[in-house]
């Protein structure tokens, strides 16, 4: 199928990344990580020294940076300004920082129309925040990943390796992390209104991809 667009919504820790990654294996489709175009994009502003809350340095440089992003579902490859900083990009100071950065109108306006154009190349599986609402309002298939705060903290402190006892400020960080995503004016978090929701909390890896799987099926069915 040249072209079929899978978008899979929700917030940090929901498991959209392992999701999207497995179900773009499944269908043999390309896979894009919007959010590591803001990571990305957190990244060059750090490496900068520019100060992510002040919206006016964030706008000045939002055009400079040159980002390149990979849509294999295999390994995923983030090169900025000719370096590759796939693993730079998944620390926690960015992961602080990116929401910050994200919220300013220029820097979605940028990275909006690229992941446009990497969407239009092809069938792909996109996840991300504002897919269906915003990137891919047309998109086949519309998925949005949801799961406890609690659930979602567990997930974050396997990824970054954390102890347990860390699980308490990391939960405290995601739901920060939600208000300011759901609340920005620019592309807030949310659920587009023809999306099928998926509540992760108590559903493993293979029986999450299952049920989207389900879905996408379903709908190529009907779309032939």
């Amino acid at each position: 199928m040249s072209s079929f667009v899978v978008a899979i919504d929700g917030p940090a820790g929901s498991g959209k990344s392992s999701t999207a990654r497995a179900v773009a294996q499944a269908l043999g489709f390309s896979y894009l990580d919007t959010g590591a175009l803001y990571r990305a994009m957190t990244w060059w502003m750090l490496n900068h020294g520019i100060n992510v809350d002040d919206a006016e340095q964030v706008t000045a440089g939002a055009s400079q940076p040159v980002i390149e992003l990979s849509t294999s579902p295999q390994s995923v490859v983030v090169v900025v300004d000719g370096v590759d900083v796939s693993a730079a990009i998944r620390q926690p100071q960015v992961a602080d920082a990116v929401s910050a950065v994200s919220k300013v109108p220029q820097v979605r306006t940028r990275l909006v129309d690229l992941q446009r154009d990497l969407i239009s190349r092809g069938a792909i599986v996109v996840e991300g925040r504002d897919i269906g609402t915003v990137v891919a309002p047309n998109a086949d298939v519309k998925i949005f990943l949801t799961a406890t705060p609690a659930a979602r903290a567990q997930r974050r402190n396997l990824d970054f390796g954390h102890s347990a006892d860390e699980v308490k400020a990391t939960q405290a960080a995601l739901e920060r992390r939600d208000l300011i995503d759901s609340t920005r004016d620019v592309s807030p978090l949310v659920k587009a209104e023809d999306a099928v929701e998926v509540d992760t909390s108590d559903l493993s890896l293979e029986e999450v991809v299952v049920a989207v799987l389900a879905v996408v099926d379903s709908k190529r069915s009907v779309k032939g």
